[in-house]
C-alpha cells in the first residue's frame, strides 16, 4: 500500500540548464525566473535538490511523489521549435529521477504531436499533464483530442494544471497569479470537461489540480441554470494542493470521498499536516492510497 502525492514540481539539472540557455521568457538568469505575465521569481535552489526532496518525501510518509513540468512557466505554449528543447530536457531529467519519484509527461499544445508524446509515455511516465487554459472550451478539446485519444488508448490519466497567468497580472502582488488566473483557469477547465471533454472521451481518467478551483462547489448553481443532471463520475478526481480542511470537506460533500487525491504542489506549498484533513483515518487512506491507485491504474 503506497502513499502517493500526485502533484509536485522538481527541476532537474537538465531542465535548469535548458531554461538558462534561453534569453526570452520563460528563462532563468541564475536562479531568477522570468515569465510573461508574472513578476520575476527568485527560485530557492534547495527546492530542486533531488536528495533533499527525497528526504522530504520520506518524512511526509510518501511511497511515491509525482512531479510535473510547471505549466505556468508556459513551455507547452511555445512554438514547437522552442518548446522541444525544454520538453526534452524535462523528460530526460524526470525519467532519471530516483525513487520515490515518478513523473507526468508534458506536451506542446501550440502544435500537437501525439506521436512524440507516445514516445515519452513509452519511457514510463504515469500519464500526461496539460495546461488548463488549453482545455477551457470546445476548441481546446478539439485541438488536444489526439493527445487525449492517446491517453484513452493506453489507459493513462490526464492531469489538468494551471497554465500561464494572464499578462495583466504582472503588476499585481506576488500571490495574484495563484489566486486569480490559476483558479479561474481551473474553474473553466472543470466545466469545459463536463461540456466537451467527457462526451468526446468517455473512458478518460482525469485529475484537476487545486480542487478544480473549487468549481465542484457550484453544483447547485449548475443545476439551477439548466446544467444536465448526471451521476457521479468515478473517473474524475481533484487534488488538494494549497487547500485545507474547510475546502476539502466541502468538496467531499459535493463529490464524495472517492474523488479526492492528495497533491501538495511542493515546493510551492506543503503537504497537509493531517492527511485526512480532519475527516478521519478512512479519508486519509482514500486520499493518499486508494484514490490515487484508481486514478493512476483504473483499478480498485
Amino acid at each position: 500500500m503506497t502513499s502517493v502525492d500526485v502533484h509536485q514540481h522538481l527541476w532537474t539539472p537538465s531542465l535548469v540548464a535548458a531554461l538558462r540557455a534561453r534569453r526570452e521568457p520563460p528563462y532563468l538568469d541564475g536562479w531568477t525566473l522570468f515569465l510573461d505575465g508574472e513578476p520575476p521569481y527568485e527560485v530557492p535552489p534547495a527546492d530542486h535538490d533531488v536528495a533533499w526532496r527525497a528526504e522530504l518525501a520520506a518524512a511526509d510518509g510518501l511511497g511515491r511523489a509525482l512531479v510535473s513540468l510547471s505549466a505556468p512557466i508556459g513551455v507547452e505554449w511555445l512554438p514547437a521549435a522552442e518548446a522541444q528543447p525544454l520538453l526534452d530536457a524535462y523528460h530526460a531529467g524526470a525519467a532519471a529521477l530516483p525513487e520515490p519519484f515518478g513523473a507526468w509527461a508534458a506536451a506542446c499544445v501550440r502544435e500537437v504531436d501525439a506521436d512524440a508524446t507516445a514516445k515519452e509515455l513509452d519511457r514510463g511516465f504515469v500519464g500526461l499533464q496539460l495546461p488548463a487554459n488549453a482545455l477551457a472550451d470546445a476548441t481546446g478539446y478539439a485541438h488536444c483530442a489526439p493527445l487525449l485519444d492517446l491517453l484513452e488508448e493506453r489507459g493513462l490519466p490526464l492531469f489538468v494544471h494551471p497554465g500561464p497567468a494572464a499578462a495583466d497580472g504582472s503588476e499585481g502582488p506576488g500571490w495574484w497569479p495563484a489566486m486569480v488566473p490559476y483558479v479561474q483557469q481551473m474553474h473553466a477547465a472543470w466545466f469545459a470537461f463536463k461540456a466537451f471533454g467527457r462526451p468526446r472521451h468517455p473512458r478518460l481518467r482525469v485529475c484537476f489540480a487545486l480542487l478544480a478551483g473549487l468549481a465542484p462547489l457550484h453544483g447547485e448553481r449548475f443545476d439551477a441554470r439548466g446544467g444536465p443532471r448526471e451521476k457521479a463520475d468515478p473517473d474524475v478526481f481533484v487534488e488538494t494542493s494549497s487547500y485545507g480542511p474547510t475546502a476539502v470537506d466541502a468538496v467531499v460533500h459535493a463529490l464524495g470521498v472517492d474523488a479526492v487525491v492528495q497533491g501538495s504542489d511542493r515546493p510551492y506549498a506543503r503537504p497537509p499536516r493531517h492527511p485526512g484533513f480532519g475527516l478521519g483515518g478512512a479519508a486519509a487512506y482514500a486520499f493518499r492510497i486508494a484514490n490515487p491507485r484508481r486514478l493512476l491504474t483504473g483499478e480498485e
